[in-house]
């Protein structure tokens, strides 16, 4: 019997040949200008030679893929690795754990990874581990969704135009310590608007055109039967620049994570230039001169809306459930969603038992823990990191600039702080009150 599943067939081999092609085609451009800028070893070889070995392996690759039989075929993502990959890294508390300690290895070691060789390097590999990757069914399933394809195209642009800021960042925070003029300081010859801007503006527009063409040819629009409420997608998924706010929904009421949350991002945004009071690295690229704003906004960006869209497209599948990559998303998968309440943990872990009574005393009796840490969070927090970790802040800002810069601070770390708890310890509200349609 056939195989309705099949990880390898003739049409996905040549596709992963093309793919090579590709790859080949880059890293021998790579290693022409390695062999002009690089130079050679002690021993008189030239550091190009090892770029020259690996682009003959991409070369017979391609060949390889073009030509080989799908029987006996062994260039193929281990399963040992797939099924390791499955098991860990499909877990939701490591994977954010994973994006942090990912950010705070991008800025402690941006002088390293951003050195040309090097991320060249590491280019090099995300591309070998998606193409070993597309020969997994499941995998394929799940990149090769035509509305999924933008966002995997979204992490390698992303990529390209962090490794431009820290590359050009570094740069400078040496010319800077050198006493050498900036990189925007140098050859800043003014040009006109006509032709030089609208030149480039113009071939910018027509290779987009061209591209959103040949896109639109090769993919098919991911359009679907007319919506019913007789028969759902499963999972329903928002479009892939709203799955951060979905995810958030469930982690937070409606009314907090579709209205508060994202008002106060809003809000946050407006007052961000009144009170910033760094005037250092405006107009060039710096990160020891704004380090904390650029901390701070990679922490909101990368974690907090790439990581939880990348979640939201790759791992969320059917019933809402986490899979890995090269999981089957099996809809019988039924995993027990068992959580509970902070109140319910503190008066049965002091077991006393949650208070009875629908009165509104009962009630803020019932809650007076979620409460008591939710206004120690948001009121006795800010002072305390005032006068400890951030008092630079605090003497500079002033006091009413301070208490809205600690609490847009709050206010982000309260997403990481509510997912972490639902998955670690199956937490779901810290105050719940149903009774008013009132839950954080």
């Amino acid at each position: 019997m056939l195989n309705p599943h099949p990880d390898l067939t003739p049409s996905v081999l040549v596709g992963l040949g093309w793919f090579y092609l590709v790859i080949f085609l880059m890293n021998l451009l790579w290693t022409i200008r390695s062999f002009k800028v690089d130079g050679e070893y002690r021993s008189g070889m030239p550091r190009a030679s090892v770029w020259a070995v690996y682009t003959s392996i991409l070369m017979m690759l391609s060949f390889y893929h073009f030509t080989y039989p799908v029987e006996g075929f062994m260039f193929s993502m281990p399963l040992a690795f797939k099924d390791f990959f499955d098991a860990y890294f499909s877990n939701p508390v490591l994977y954010f754990f994973l994006t942090i300690v990912g950010l705070w290895a991008m800025i402690q070691f941006r002088e390293w990874w951003t050195r040309p060789t090097v991320a060249w390097v590491l280019l090099n590999c995300s591309l070998i581990f998606m193409t070993l990757s597309l020969t997994d069914y499941d995998f394929r399933q799940i990149v090769g969704k035509p509305d999924n394809v933008p966002i995997v195209a979204m992490l390698f642009i992303v990529a390209f135009f962090t490794w431009i800021y820290f590359s050009r960042a570094v740069d400078n925070d040496r010319r800077i310590a050198e006493g050498r003029p900036l990189f925007e300081q140098e050859d800043n010859e003014k040009v006109l608007v006509w032709p030089d801007l609208v030149y480039t503006e113009l071939i910018c527009m027509v290779v987009l055109t061209a591209v959103l063409v040949f896109w639109g040819i090769a993919l098919q629009a991911p359009l679907e039967e007319p919506a019913s409420s007789m028969k759902t997608p499963n999972p329903s998924k928002a479009p892939w620049y709203f799955l951060g706010l979905q995810e958030m929904l469930v982690y937070f009421d409606p009314w907090l994570a579709g209205v508060v949350l994202p008002s106060i991002i809003l809000g946050g945004l407006i007052a961000v230039p009144y009170i910033d009071f760094n005037k250092a690295g405006n107009g060039y690229y710096s990160f020891k001169e704004r380090s904390f704003a650029i901390t701070t906004f990679l922490f909101g960006f990368m974690p907090l809306w790439v990581a939880l869209i990348v979640l939201g497209t790759f791992l969320r599948g059917p019933n809402w459930n986490f899979f890995g990559i090269y999981e089957y998303w099996d809809v019988h998968k039924v995993e027990a969603a068992n959580n509970v309440n902070l109140s319910e943990f503190f008066w049965n872990g002091l077991g006393l038992g949650i208070p009875k009574g629908s009165g509104v005393g009962d009630i803020l009796l019932r809650e007076s823990p979620g409460i008591i840490l939710t206004i120690v969070y948001f009121a006795a927090l800010p002072p305390v990191l005032g006068l400890t970790v951030l008092r630079k802040y605090f003497v500079r800002m002033g006091v009413l600039r301070f208490l809205v810069f600690s609490n847009l601070i709050l206010w982000m770390a309260i997403l990481p702080i509510k997912m972490l708890l639902r998955w670690a310890f199956a937490l779901k509200y810290i105050v719940g009150i149903p009774e008013f349609f009132f839950n954080i």
